[in-house]
C-alpha cells in the first residue's frame, strides 16, 4: 500500500484531526483556563507549578506503556486497534473537560492527563504506519504533509474557538467561561469525524503468522526486552533517540507551557491566543518548505537548523516585555517547530527494522515523552522556587544544547545500511 495517494491522505488527515488537541486544549485554552478558572487565579506561580507536574505526570504514564503497546502491536497486526482505542480515551477525557466547574483543578488536571495519555498513544500508532504508507524517497513529504494538515486542521479549529471566546454572545454562549468549555467539546467532536478516514481505508500491516492477542502480548514483552539487550545492534537508533529526547523536549515544553509562561510575565490572554493563532498558519506552509529545505541540505541538517533556531528563539523569549515581541516569536516559531517534528519523524522511520515500527515507535515516543517528563518539571520547579518565569524558560536551553551534540555522532548512512544488512 505504499505510495498510495487516498491511503498517505487518509493517514495524513489523522494529524487534521486530532491537532486540534493540541492547539485548542494542549496549548492555548487548558493551560488558560486553568490559571484563571480552575486553579486559584491569585497564585499564577503555584499554578504553573501544578501544571508542570500534570504534564509530567502524563508523561511518565505514556513513556512507560509505549514500547510495550507497540511491541504487542506489531505481534498482533493491531496498530489499527490501538489507534482507535486511545483516540476514543482522548476524545471522551476532552469532552469531559467541558463539565468541569470552577474551582475543581485536581479533577480538571486529571482528565487533562488522561486525554494526553490517548492523544500521545494514538499517535505511537499512528506514526508506525509510516515506514508502511511511504517509501524512504517519499518520507519526508509525507511525514510534512501530516504536520502541515494538522497545523491547518488545529488552526481553523481554533480560529473558530477564539472567536467564540472572544464573541460568546453571538455564538449564543453566555460568556467566555462557556465559550472555551464549548471549546473543548468541539475539539473531541471533531477529533471523532476526522478520524474517520484513517479508519477506513488505512488498512493494517499484516504479520505471517496469526497471532492472538494474549499471545501478542508475551511475545511483545520478549520483544521489548530482546531490543534492550541488543540495543547495540542499532547503535545510532539508540543516539538518535538519545539526541530526540533532549531536544523534542525543548519543543514540547515550549508548546505546552509558552501561555502559561506569557501569563505568568504579564501578557494578556487575548495576545497570547493570537500569538498561538500565528503560530499555526505559519506552521501550515512552512512545514511543507521545510521537507523541501531538508531534500536540498540533508534531513539532519534540517534538525539541525531547527535546533539552532528554537535555542535562539528561547533565549530571545526570557526577554520580552512587549507584546510584538511575543508575535515575532509566534512568526519563527511557526517557520521551525513543524519542520523539526516532521523530518524527526521521517528520519526515524528511515533507520529502523519496518518488521517492528510500532515498537521502535513506542520507544520513539516513550523517550520523547520522558523528555516532556523533564521539560515541564523543569521549567515548573525553577519558576516555583525562583519566582521568576524568565529563569526557569532559559532552563530549556540545556536541552537544546544536549540534543545538538548527541545528533552529532548518528551516522545516518550507517544506520540504514544497518537494518538492511
Amino acid at each position: 500500500m505504499k505510495n498510495n495517494r487516498k491511503i498517505i491522505y487518509s493517514w495524513a488527515l489523522y494529524d487534521w484531526a486530532n491537532s486540534t488537541f493540541a492547539t485548542t486544549v494542549m496549548a492555548g485554552f487548558f493551560p488558560l483556563f486553568f490559571k484563571a478558572y480552575w486553579a486559584n487565579p491569585e497564585n499564577p506561580v503555584e499554578s504553573t507549578f501544578y501544571l508542570g507536574l500534570g504534564n509530567s505526570l502524563g508523561s511518565i504514564i505514556i513513556a512507560f506503556f509505549a514500547p510495550f503497546l507497540g511491541a504487542i502491536a506489531d505481534n498482533g497486526s493491531s496498530k489499527k486497534k490501538f489507534l482507535i482505542l486511545f483516540a476514543f480515551l482522548g476524545i471522551i477525557m476532552t469532552g469531559g473537560l467541558s463539565l468541569v466547574e470552577q474551582g475543581f483543578w485536581q479533577i480538571a488536571i486529571i482528565l487533562y492527563v488522561f486525554a494526553c495519555i490517548g492523544f500521545a498513544s494514538a499517535n505511537t500508532f499512528y506514526d508506525s504506519f509510516l515506514p508502511h504508507i511511504s517509501s524512504k524517497n517519499n518520507s519526508d513529504w509525507v511525514s510534512s504533509l501530516g504536520y502541515s494538515l494538522g497545523y491547518i486542521g488545529g488552526g481553523i479549529l481554533f480560529l473558530i474557538n477564539v472567536l467564540m471566546f472572544e464573541y460568546p454572545h453571538s455564538f449564543g454562549l453566555l460568556d467566555k467561561a462557556q465559550a472555551i468549555k464549548v471549546s473543548f467539546l468541539t475539539v473531541s467532536i471533531w477529533w471523532a469525524f476526522f478520524s474517520i478516514p484513517i479508519c477506513i481505508f488505512v488498512k493494517e500491516p499484516k504479520n505471517k503468522e496469526n497471532i492472538n492477542f494474549t499471545k501478542s502480548i508475551k511475545l511483545g514483552l520478549y520483544q521489548v526486552k530482546n531490543t534492550f539487550i541488543e540495543i547495540k545492534k542499532y547503535k545510532y537508533v539508540s543516539l538518535f533517540l538519545i539526541a530526540y529526547w533532549f531536544y523534542i523536549d525543548g519543543v514540547d515544553t515550549i508548546v505546552r507551557m509558552s501561555v502559561d509562561y506569557g501569563l505568568s510575565i504579564g501578557f494578556e490572554s487575548s495576545s497570547l491566543i493570537k500569538a498561538l493563532l500565528i503560530v499555526q498558519f505559519v506552521a501550515f506552509p512552512a512545514t511543507l518548505i521545510y521537507s523541501k529545505i531538508g531534500d536540498k541540505i540533508g534531513t539532519k541538517n534540517s534538525i539541525y537548523m531547527g535546533i539552532i533556531g528554537y535555542s535562539i528563539l528561547t533565549f530571545f523569549g526570557a526577554f520580552m516585555y512587549l507584546e510584538w515581541h511575543f508575535y515575532t516569536l509566534a512568526i519563527f516559531i511557526g517557520l521551525f517547530q513543524g519542520g523539526i517534528q516532521a523530518l524527526s519523524r521521517s528520519l526515524y522511520s528511515r533507520i529502523i527494522p519496518k518488521n517492528k515500527s510500532a515498537e521502535f515507535f513506542g520507544f520513539y515516543n516513550m523517550l520523547g515523552k520522558f523528555a516532556a517528563v523533564l521539560g515541564p518539571a523543569l521549567m515548573g520547579s525553577i519558576t516555583y522556587y525562583t519566582a521568576e518565569p524568565r529563569i526557569g524558560i532559559l532552563s530549556i536551553l540545556t536541552l537544546f544544547i544536549f540534543g545538538f551534540f548527541v545528533l552529532q555522532k548518528v551516522d545516518v548512512e550507517k544506520a540504514e545500511k544497518n537494518i538492511n544488512s
